[in-house]
Order: structure tokens, then sequence, then C-alpha cells
């Protein structure tokens, strides 16, 4: 009876072994996957799908493409994930409370206007991503809005007939380029370090260490099979042996 139970608590362990062992379960952690629904029009910033410059109400989900130590690329899809509306250059920017939500801020803009997007924060982290506008709409929006605007510019196109979807796209590596400047409401350009405090140094190391494709290559869908399998037949060998020991006892 003994060997019976220790068994089954191997069976138990080797099972639980499987699911923390899944390579895939923070790829959503370094990604930061972020299902995020809109009651109204959202205005974002390039570069997006042609005639998506608007976001119509509706639900999206945020994923960081790249991040480096000074920017990040995010990417906004369709629910489903099959279409990227857009691919923007964003800076982390801190914040002082932490919150356990997703927040997403705006500029608001005049009545008849949608409201644009200003920056994401994911839950638990003390910075987040606030994007960069073309300068020529940066400071539209710093007039209209009287804030302080972050924009580039590089001549990148506003929007792309295709979506881009890895690091290899041409537009991807212009956005990993591009410089940024902060736009005041009088139109005067000022330097990003004015307007923007970075991360501490520990958490950037933290990203940068990152897996850059773990996303990609390690989807949460497969990646735990072959795992759980070995297990499965090292359980059915163990079960095999106690047959033959409980045999031999007789």
């Amino acid at each position: 009876m003994s060997i019976l139970r220790t068994v089954s608590t191997t069976v138990i362990g080797l099972a639980l072994m499987g699911a923390i062992f899944s390579p895939g379960a923070k790829a959503d952690d370094w990604n930061r996957k972020t299902v995020i629904s809109f009651s109204g029009p959202v205005e974002i910033p390039g570069v997006h799908l042609k005639g998506w410059g608007v976001l119509p109400a509706g639900t999206y989900v945020f994923k960081i493409l790249d991040s480096k130590s000074d920017r990040h690329i995010v990417q906004i899809f369709n629910k489903d994930e099959t279409v990227v509306y857009a691919t923007i250059l964003a800076i982390p920017n801190y914040r002082l409370k932490v919150t356990d939500k997703t927040v997403v801020t705006f500029r608001e803009r005049p009545a008849g206007q949608p409201e644009a997007l200003r920056a994401w924060f994911y839950p638990g982290r003390t910075w987040g991503e606030e994007f960069v506008y073309p300068r020529a709409k940066a400071v539209e929006l710093a007039t209209t809005t009287n804030t302080v605007v972050l924009a580039t510019t590089a001549d990148l196109p506003a929007e792309v007939e295709v979506p881009m979807v890895t690091l290899n796209e041409p537009v991807v590596a212009q956005l990993q380029q591009a410089p940024v400047i902060a736009v005041k409401p009088t139109g005067e350009d000022v330097e990003l370090a004015q307007v923007v405090t970075p991360p501490p140094a520990q958490e950037v190391v933290a990203e940068t260490a990152a897996p850059p494709q773990a996303a990609e290559t390690l989807p949460a869908t497969a990646s735990s099979l072959p795992l759980m399998a070995f297990f499965g037949l090292l359980a059915l060998g163990l079960a095999w042996t106690l047959r033959l020991v409980q045999k031999r006892s007789l």
C-alpha cells in the first residue's frame, strides 16, 4: 500500500512539474499582451493600416513587438489577433503609482473628434508606453490639448497597405532608429529628457534580458505537450514496475 501511495504522489508531482515548466507560461508577461475595449473611436499614431488611423469602438489586443532600453515597438491587433492594425513607436515613461489593472490614457479632443491615444500601462509596472506621433500631428495635438506630445522627425509612412508582423520589416527597422523629441503647445521642440522620466536602470536590464522572439518561437498552445508526454510515459513505466513487484511478492 505504501508503494501505491508513492507512485500516486509521483504521478501528481510529475503533472505539477509539467505545468510549472511549461515554456509558454510567461509569454504574455514578456510581450505584455493586453485585451482592451474602447467604448468610442480612438485616434492612433502611425504606422497603421490604410484607413485605420482611427480605431472604431471595439475590442483590441495590444502587444510589445520589440523592446529596447530607450524605446518600444507596440502592435495593435484585432480581437482574434489575425490582423495587425498598427505598429507604433513608444517611449517608456515612469509613473508614480502602480496599479493592478491595465491603464490607458488619452488626449482629450474638441467635441466631435476622437480622443487620441496617449499611453498604455501594464498592470504591476511602474512605467508604461507613451506613444510617439509624427511631428505634424504632434504639433496639432499639443496645440489643441495644451499638453506636451512626443514626436518623431523621421520620414515614416503614416499608413501601409500590408500589416507588419515581424522585426524584419523595413519600417520596423526605421521605427527602432527614429529620433524622438517632445513638442510643446507653442509648437516648440524640446529635449525628450525634459519631459520623460526613463525607467530605473535595474528594470531596463531585466527588460532587455528577455528573449526577443519568445512569444513566437514557443507558443503556449503546443510547447508543453512533449514534456507532458514524457512525464506520462514515465508514470506508466512506474505503474508497470509496481505491478511486477506485486506479482513477485505473491
